[in-house]
């Protein structure tokens, strides 16, 4: 009971501090206009900033600080030019800097640049400020784009095909984009699209942007081009061939198999601003390996999407923000994206995690008018005694006055049994993100029932929240989960069921204007779930009395939690150690330390102790990154839990170490390892990438696994496969 009122009391006062927050600055540049100019010479895209060639474009140069000061000067001149022809939109931009404080460590394309110094480029092509785009560049060319699946949140794992370069001077460093119109949806019927321009200078921890409120510059805040007329995407058409060729070796059986299959991929604008896409014999043997996890909770883990058939226009596909990151404060895992209708990882994989074939599918997303769309249908082979089946969803939203959306989710089939399921369900989100002072809110409810065959009733869900995001001063939200015990969404996620899940948080940031520390937060954070029945199953208090980041980047924070666990039934946590039922209440204090990545020497260190049920438990974790230049980088990784309970003490370890040889950024060779005690397998990845141009990929790929099944400390091969595929865009 107590956590309600918590919960209640977060919500109010973030509610008061938008009511008391004075209005924006006088300095706020508010809304910012640029007409682009239309070009009849084709740029060329070599990241050589040519005056003669950009002389004519349209120029930006009031490009200003948004951390540490906002609306302060930047400590750096930027100079960005705007052209656009019938094909594509082209950008370049010189960052001024003196060239030895630049931040270019990651040179392998498709890699994470968001430790370097960067330029961004935020697109709405519908101006609608609830989504949108993003393409970023380093120093070094290495492109880096993604979707937005709100306007806080995005998927990096989307790829797009676009064309970008990059090169330094005396004074600091140039980039020039072409992003085809081809690449994008957008509304033919309207000339303004959203935009916006950030930069980071990452040894000052300096962020710079064109347009932000409240330290946010994402598609709610972005700025406005106009003129755009006359583009077009051309027939609309890319054709995708893929062809793999696999081996694959099961140790304990000796038994070995080869294959060599094709498949293809086919994306056809049905209107500019609505996508069809059909894969046939889909293959997704490049993709990259999850991060591992050991599991010391009863319910279950939560693994993210990394498979760009699923991720191309996947932000329609989000339901009601359950998953949200701002929308319960600092708690995370399983519990946040409970009752989730569609989860696109339940396709392709069964129970265990491995490879379920894919015959064939479509798909249809995008808008029409001021509605999204987004249907999906998959033929799925059949696995074990799971008979093949047709899995679909279709989802429908509809854009109301501002940024608020109400919308529909309808799912059908079970890739896991072979009993009848479908999922129904609705939502509706307001949204404004002009409010005083630059403060945003966001509210909204969903509801969703489900028909699983056998189980009759009390098969519903729903949800309320509450958040008021900011990146200042205060913040805070609240939500309420209630999921029904035969809530049965097949094709999404569920962790708990037959419970009502309160989770809240209000936390405060102080930014100083000088000194050494940059900013300061605080946050209180909780969750309560309690069985529908009645009484209590879990509860966490979450206390974070300081975290400080410096004006380099490196930060520091403290953290404490207060849990209850109620079990009604034994626990096994892990082999031989079982909990009994009752009731436990423990508490853990913590600190980490992480160091900013622009040295050459960079990672994280955390330790946190306390009680555990009704006995000790020690966490050690951290990450140590050694890059002494663009072409190598080494990492190891560790999670290390020490256990001491009365009915037995265990100790869990995740180890995984890498090593990048970067030889272009075409040509890349990634290595990583993974260990865990749990499972005492090391799994060994091996990838060998060779991108000669965005749309066209060829990845040579080695996984072997060891084990030491009979934990004799002897590891034996358990399975080896070897993959080559290649892919090649035609764009019509």
């Amino acid at each position: 009971m107590g956590l309600r009122w918590f919960g209640l009391l977060a919500a109010g006062v973030a509610g008061i501090a938008v009511a008391q927050t004075p209005a924006s600055p006088p300095t706020d540049p508010g809304q910012k206009t640029v007409r682009i100019v239309r070009t009849t010479v084709k740029p060329t895209i070599d990241g050589i900033v040519n005056e003669a060639e950009w002389a004519g474009a349209a120029r930006l140069d009031d490009i200003y600080q948004v951390n540490p000061v906002e609306y302060a000067p930047a400590s750096e001149r930027s100079e960005i030019y705007l052209y656009y022809d019938d094909n594509a939109l082209y950008v370049a931009a010189k960052m001024y800097q003196p060239p030895d404080t630049i931040t270019a460590n990651m040179l392998r394309q498709n890699g994470s640049i968001t430790q370097d110094d960067t330029l961004f480029v935020t697109l709405d092509p519908f101006n609608t400020r609830r989504g949108g785009y993003f393409f970023g560049l380093n120093a070094n060319g290495v492109r880096y784009d993604g979707l937005y699946r709100n306007v806080s949140e995005y998927y990096t794992d989307w790829d797009a095909i676009w064309v970008a370069a990059a090169t330094k001077f005396d004074g600091g460093w140039m980039a020039e984009y072409e992003i085809p119109f081809k690449s994008l949806s957008f509304d033919p019927n309207t000339d303004t699209w959203g935009l916006n321009f950030s930069r980071n200078i990452k040894r000052r921890n300096e962020d710079m942007a064109w347009v932000s409120r409240n330290r946010r510059w994402d598609p709610s805040t972005a700025g406005q081009m106009t003129g755009l007329t006359g583009i077009n995407q051309g027939i609309g058409l890319d054709i995708v061939p893929s062809a793999a060729v696999s081996s694959k070796r099961v140790f304990a059986t000796d038994a070995s198999s080869s294959n060599a299959e094709p498949s293809l991929d086919v994306f056809y604008k049905l209107t500019p601003q609505l996508n069809a896409a059909l894969t046939l014999n889909t293959d997704f043997s490049a993709t990259e390996v999850d991060d591992r996890q050991v599991n010391l909770t009863r319910f279950g883990l939560f693994f993210p999407e990394k498979r760009d058939f699923f991720l191309r226009e996947a932000d329609i596909f989000e339901f009601g923000r359950i998953g949200a990151t701002d929308s319960n404060g600092s708690l995370g895992g399983a519990d946040k994206q409970n009752a989730r209708p569609f989860f696109s990882r339940r396709i392709g994989l069964d129970q265990a995690g491995q490879v379920v074939d894919l015959n064939y599918g479509g798909k249809v997303s995008g808008r029409v008018g001021r509605f999204e769309i987004g249907a999906l249908s998959i033929r799925q082979d059949d696995h074990g005694v799971v008979d093949a089946d047709t899995l679909s969803v279709v989802r429908v939203k509809a854009g109301l006055s501002g940024e608020s959306t109400v919308g529909a989710v309808f799912t059908n089939g079970d890739p896991l049994s072979n009993l009848d399921n479908s999922v129904a369900g609705v939502d509706y989100l307001y949204r404004n993100s002009h409010l005083p002072g630059g403060r945003t809110l966001e509210a909204g409810g969903w509801l969703q029932e489900s028909d699983t065959a056998g189980k009759d009733g009390h098969n519903r869900a729903a949800g309320l929240g509450i958040s008021v995001p900011s990146n200042s001063k205060f913040r805070g939200g609240f939500t309420v989960k209630e999921v029904e015990a035969n809530f049965n969404p097949a094709l999404g996620f569920i962790s708990r069921t037959d419970v009502l899940d309160y989770t809240g948080h209000v936390g405060y940031t102080l930014r100083p204007k000088g000194g050494h520390w940059q900013s300061m937060y605080f946050v209180v954070d909780g969750e309560r779930v309690e069985d529908l029945g009645g009484g209590l199953q879990s509860q966490t208090i979450g206390l974070t009395p300081i975290q400080m980041t410096n004006r380099k980047g490196d930060y520091l924070w403290f953290r404490s939690s207060f849990a209850t666990e109620v079990l009604h039934q034994p626990f096994q946590i892990s082999p031989g150690v079982i909990i009994p039922p009752g009731e436990y209440s423990f508490d853990e204090h913590g600190v980490e330390l992480s160091g900013s990545a622009f040295r050459p020497w960079s990672g994280r260190i955390a330790r946190i102790a306390g009680q555990f049920y009704d006995g000790k438990r020690i966490r050690t974790f951290g990450t140590v990154v050694w890059t002494p230049s663009p072409r190598f980088r080494t990492s190891i990784s560790y999670n290390v839990q020490q256990i001491e309970l009365p009915q037995g003490s265990f100790t869990t370890r995740i180890v995984s170490s890498g090593f990048d040889v970067v030889f272009s950024p075409r040509l890349s060779w990634t290595n990583l390892i993974q260990y865990d005690n749990v499972s005492d397998v090391v799994g060994v990845n091996i990838r060998l990438n060779f991108i000669p141009q965005a749309g066209r990929a060829f990845y040579f790929v080695i996984n072997h696994n060891v084990a030491d099944l009979d934990r004799n400390g002897s590891y034996n091969s358990m399975t080896a496969d070897v993959v080559a595929k290649f892919n090649y865009t035609f764009r019509f």
